[in-house]
């Protein structure tokens, strides 16, 4: 049995042979043992015992599947001794039955699962079992950054995804670029966001040279200590990672402290990610509008297309002596040229067809990454996968955070800082999952209801009653609110109502029916959207009377600060996206 046929019977789905295992909590491949499999890395279980019976199922075990006809050579029913085999059956008109059109290859099917991007990699290498996924499992390196990362992974919702490379010199052939002592700075930075209905997504990559204030932040040392170390004020983004022993969580939380962004998990690569990648799908086209001979690099390549690996696909992420002003930015550009072909080569048919690209690509992968502990495990990273794989490369945008230079630099620019005019809308949208690409949205009716929500009559302040709860925003946030509605608004029926039981991401508006207008009208001064509001159930305030509860969660931006998202994303100069090609220049 090959790669591609691996993990499955005959004609079985593959999701029908795996089984969980109580004991393990992990889900295990069962297969049909009539056949021959090529062994896998790793030690495996035969699913039968010697004698070929089925081994007796223990209390708790989760029950197995009985194999279907076409899984045996007889069918269960008729396997009695002296059973005749029955005659094929006839047509209509007595003859056999036509020939039946072929079913998709099961192969090509578990294939199918796959997209772009290095985690992807592991939906396709399900299919050559759990012992091989386990094995990859083992390649993945993982950093404990404490609560700066989610402790999982959820599913249900929007997510960021921080990936850094770094340039640290680690691996065969790499000693020789440049600083080969680089304690592993965030050289290149992409905050990954992925929007909640998986329609689109947003590469938002953050420069290197980009003056920011590094907060302190807890590093775990490498002989298990933990460590606060200080935070600098007036850096380049860079030293956010390795100076002074910081790991991704720095770099995760300063992230957070420049944009207001937070990522939820990171990914760390070195130079041999890009090398390794680019050899296991046999080479990446790039596109130069002029020739490139750069000694620095060492990139030498004609103009016009090229299908580039290993040391050239490193010298040409890595090169910026070549492009525009021989500036970060304008290495930033070629970098998301390469990545976007990348991810066409890495969900194009002629990677997914081949099962020693695929098993190539899966090593490649996961050896190249380092992760936080909340999707450290197979099947974390798994699910990170199918996530992904669920956006279409035409709807994933690249783009820089907005800048300009740095007056501080003087005549000579070596830096940059954030565009205070250009930056927050961008932050904004990203923060409030909003596209920077025209997608057609698949719950438009949901949409259309919730904003029915907000049209109807609207009481007056002074007839609203509310009570607010802190559900995540900042410390304060509800006693500054009941304030402002108190003073500024005549909102004087409200009251604080203290910590939400639990935190929440959004900002939320809860009421009865007849309070409806009442809704309206609070959803209006705070500039909330129909999301926002839940119609539910009657409650009661401190004094017995009926009230709405407000909870004021993550996002909340401050008493009396519209919480109305942008509707549309701003157009951000040289932003594309991963379906279109270019060409650096």
């Amino acid at each position: 049995m090959d790669a591609q046929s691996r993990g499955r019977a005959d004609n079985i789905d593959p999701a029908d042979q795996w089984v969980l295992n109580p004991n393990t909590g992990e889900y295990e491949l069962r297969l049909n043992p009539s056949g021959a499999q090529s062994p896998v890395p790793g030690p495996r279980r035969s699913a039968r015992r010697d004698n070929g019976a089925a081994p007796p199922r223990q209390r708790g075990d989760a029950p197995v599947r009985e194999p279907r006809e076409s899984e045996a050579e007889v069918p269960q029913s008729r396997r009695r001794r002296g059973a005749e085999p029955e005659p094929e059956p006839q047509g209509r008109r007595g003859g056999r039955r036509p020939a039946q059109k072929p079913k998709k290859s099961k192969a090509k099917k578990v294939l199918a699962w796959t997209g772009g991007g290095m985690a992807l990699v592991l939906v396709a290498v399900g299919s050559a079992g759990y012992f091989y996924v386990k094995h990859l499992a083992g390649n993945v390196a993982t950093t404990d950054v404490g609560s700066v990362a989610k402790k999982g992974f959820s599913k249900d919702g929007a997510f960021n995804i921080l990936i850094i490379g770094t340039d640290k010199r680690t691996g065969s052939g790499n000693a020789g670029y440049g600083d080969k002592n680089s304690v592993g700075h965030a050289d290149t930075n992409i905050l990954l966001h992925v929007a909640k209905d998986r329609t689109n997504a947003t590469a938002m990559s953050i420069p290197r040279d980009l003056v920011v204030d590094v907060p302190d932040c807890e590093s775990v040392q490498p002989d298990g200590t933990k460590k606060i170390i200080s935070g600098t004020d007036q850096v380049r983004f860079n030293e956010s990672l390795g100076q002074e022993g910081r790991d991704a969580g720095c770099t995760m939380k300063t992230v957070q402290a420049a944009t207001g962004i937070r990522p939820d998990h990171f990914m760390m690569v070195d130079f041999n990610a890009v090398k390794t990648l680019t050899s296991a799908v046999g080479g990446v086209e790039v596109c130069l509008a002029h020739p490139v001979n750069d000694p620095k690099s060492h990139l030498d390549l004609p103009q016009g297309k090229s299908n580039v690996e290993g040391e050239q696909a490193l010298a040409f992420v890595r090169t910026r002596h070549s492009f525009g002003n021989h500036g970060d930015l304008d290495r930033i550009k070629a970098q998301q040229q390469f990545m976007g072909s990348l991810m066409r080569k890495m969900s194009s048919g002629d990677t997914l067809s081949n099962p020693s690209k695929l098993l190539s690509l899966a090593e490649a992968a996961t050896k190249a990454l380092t992760v936080d502990k909340g999707i450290g495990s197979v099947g974390t990273l798994k699910d990170v996968a199918l996530e992904l794989k669920k956006v279409p490369p035409k709807n994933i945008t690249f783009l820089t955070v907005p800048v300009v230079d740095n007056p501080a630099d003087g005549a000579v620019h070596k830096t940059v800082i954030i565009s205070q005019e250009l930056a927050p809308p961008v932050f904004d949208a990203i923060n409030n999952d909003v596209s920077f690409t025209d997608v057609k949205k698949k719950e438009k009716a949901a949409k259309d209801a919730q904003a029915a929500r907000l049209k109807g009559t609207r009481s007056t302040p002074a007839e609203i009653r509310v009570r607010i709860f802190n559900g995540g925003a900042k410390g304060g946030s509800a006693s500054a609110t009941l304030l402002w509605m108190q003073t500024e608004k005549g909102i004087l029926k409200s009251e604080n109502a203290g910590n939400a039981d639990a935190e929440q991401s959004r900002t939320t508006l809860e009421y009865a029916p007849d309070q409806a207008p009442q809704a309206r009208e609070l959803a209006a001064l705070m500039g909330l959207s129909g999301s926002a509001l839940k119609p539910g159930e009657s409650v009661t305030n401190s004094q017995g009377l009926p009230t709405m509860t407000l909870t004021l969660g993550k996002d909340f931006k401050g008493a009396g600060v519209s919480m109305t998202a942008p509707a549309k994303a701003p157009k951000v100069d040289n932003q594309s996206t991963a379906g279109t090609a270019g060409c650096a220049s």
